[in-house]
């Protein structure tokens, strides 16, 4: 879960680079990969919605609330679950933003990505939470305590800087918060090695430390649900850390104590077989007058002459079976809550604050008043209340990765294709003057043809950064070089002077921020001991 936007030659990610990956005009880069720690090669950003069930950010930016230009500017391309949280900003309710960085060398203008989407849900009115992987950095990377500390202070600095407010959020370092570890322990006695596996390609040669540190980053995410109760929360990460959110959100689901789902009689059905049973239902009750009821046995005998898509064959089956058995039992729509795990107390108080008609079984609770959603809630409040988490799942926003100033990727090995955040800043007007483009060979074809802005890494940086808040620039910029009316040099020096300003103006505040990290409750030098792990 830490932003991990940027890769090391060695396959292991930091935040804000690829590694071993070859551009594409359309951002992307040649393969497609969800790993972690390895090679974050996305061949086609399309891909992440089609095969591991991404959702497109564009479809729900009209209903974010004066939304980052990262997000108008299709940087933030992807989700998982946004709503709740775009919700809960644009009504003032409680909502979380969380992301964690892995201290294992300066801070970039890739991590600056996702400081500027925690600051801006922290202004939007979410409680916002920035954290230090130390434990990752230190079990998956084999980092020393000592490295760790030199690096730490510099991204906390550079995050207030751009405008954390620590007074309002919370900074901590996993190492040094011990409901954390507690709440990964619980954390961990609902996850298995052998999906750990699956997920991460674990095996017997993987560190039982590395193991741990990647439960304590779900416990990262569902953290700010436990400080102040459940709550809509989002973690703002690249596309490569997916595979910890799902995780995530697994074990959200595995650690409440009710599951809650709709049913239409007293015997279990998955969610194929119940939507089936619906249809039947829906079709028998239109037939019906209002005082008679749908027999199992009837809709049984409808669905085995409904035309089923092939998808629903084995469903069907198991559904008409289901159903004759059943016999004469109504067909009635409801809500059933299975306790799976929690105190006996949790159950008891479950039925008595379930109002209107119910009916009690060993293990669940079928009630027909209620909604779904309302069913969702009330099973919340019954966990929290009789002493659980009560855990929504955590969303996500995915951001695309940079490319790197010498074209292909952006690695922390090599300087030229990557700003840091403490570079000199005439340094840093030298790497952009220096920096690969989308041009065409000559001046006379790029006025002619026009330039490619969407192979270009100059065009990122004022897309990215430069830019800032200014959507007109961006325009400008893309028009005047696609139109061949800009050229290269210019373009270069332009954003060239707007780097060196950005760095100078930055390393000011970071220096002003100083004073304030030194009043916040957060250790830079840690006293732990031991030469660092190894994946």
């Amino acid at each position: 879960m830490t932003d991990d936007t940027t890769h090391d030659d060695d396959g292991t990610s930091e935040a804000g680079e690829t590694d071993d990956a070859v551009a594409t005009p359309d951002g992307g880069v040649e393969e497609t990969t969800i790993d972690p720690w390895g090679s974050a090669t996305i061949a086609d950003y399309r891909k992440l919605f089609e095969e591991f069930g991404i959702e497109e950010f564009e479809e729900l930016l009209g209903g974010v609330p004066t939304p980052h230009y990262l997000m108008r500017r299709g940087v933030i391309f992807g989700h998982r679950d946004y709503e709740p949280v775009a919700d809960a900003l644009a009504n003032d309710e409680p909502a979380a933003a969380l992301s964690g960085f892995m201290p294992t060398g300066d801070p970039h203008i890739g991590h600056k990505l996702v400081f500027d989407e925690i600051i801006w849900h922290q202004q939007r009115g979410a409680d916002a939470y920035a954290l230090i992987a130390d434990l990752e950095a230190h079990s998956a990377r084999g980092m020393t305590w000592d490295e760790i500390d030199d690096h730490t202070e510099s991204y906390l600095l550079s995050l207030l800087a751009l405008g954390f407010d620590a007074e309002d959020g919370t900074l901590y370092r996993q190492s040094e918060n011990r409901e954390l570890q507690d709440l990964a322990f619980e954390l961990g006695s609902n996850a298995r090695f052998a999906e750990f596996g699956s997920i991460y390609g674990f095996d017997g040669e993987t560190s039982v430390s590395h193991t741990q540190s990647v439960v304590t980053q779900m416990a990262d995410m569902l953290y700010p649900q436990l400080v102040d109760g459940p709550k809509p929360t989002v973690i703002p990460v690249g596309p490569d850390q997916d595979p910890h959110v799902r995780l995530a959100r697994d074990l959200a689901v595995r650690m409440r104590y009710f599951k809650v789902t709709e049913a239409y009689a007293s015997f279990e059905a998955d969610a194929a077989q119940r939507e089936l049973i619906g249809r039947a239902y829906d079709a028998l009750t239109a037939d019906l007058d209002s005082d008679e009821m749908v027999r199992c046995a009837a809709a049984a005998d409808w669905l085995a002459e409904y035309d089923a898509a092939p998808e629903f064959t084995d469903a069907k089956t198991a559904a008409v079976d289901k159903l004759s058995e059943a016999g004469k039992e109504p067909v009635r729509p409801r809500v059933r809550f299975f306790h799976r795990h929690g105190a006996d107390d949790a159950f008891e108080a479950m039925i008595d604050a379930i109002d209107g008609e119910k009916r009690v079984y060993e293990g669940h609770i079928d009630a027909f008043d209620l909604d779904f959603e309302a069913a969702e809630e009330l099973a919340r409040e019954i966990e929290v209340d009789t002493g659980g988490y009560g855990f929504i799942q955590p969303s996500s926003i995915y951001h695309r990765f940079m490319t790197g100033l010498t074209g292909g990727k952006m690695s922390s090995s090599i300087p030229a294709s990557h700003i840091s955040l403490l570079d000199d800043p005439e340094t840093g007007y030298d790497k952009v003057k220096s920096a690969t483009t989308g041009g065409r060979e000559t001046a006379d074809k790029q006025r002619e043809l026009g330039g490619e802005a969407d192979d270009c890494p100059v065009y990122e940086l004022y897309a990215y950064l430069l830019a800032n808040d200014d959507d007109g620039l961006v325009e400008e910029v893309y028009e005047e070089c696609v139109g061949g009316e800009r050229l290269c040099g210019d373009c270069k020096e332009q954003a060239a002077t707007l780097m060196e300003e950005f760095l100078k103006t930055h390393q000011e505040k970071r220096e002003e921020a100083r004073e304030l990290l030194d009043d916040l409750d957060i250790v830079l030098d840690s006293d732990r001991k031991g030469p660092g792990g190894s994946h």
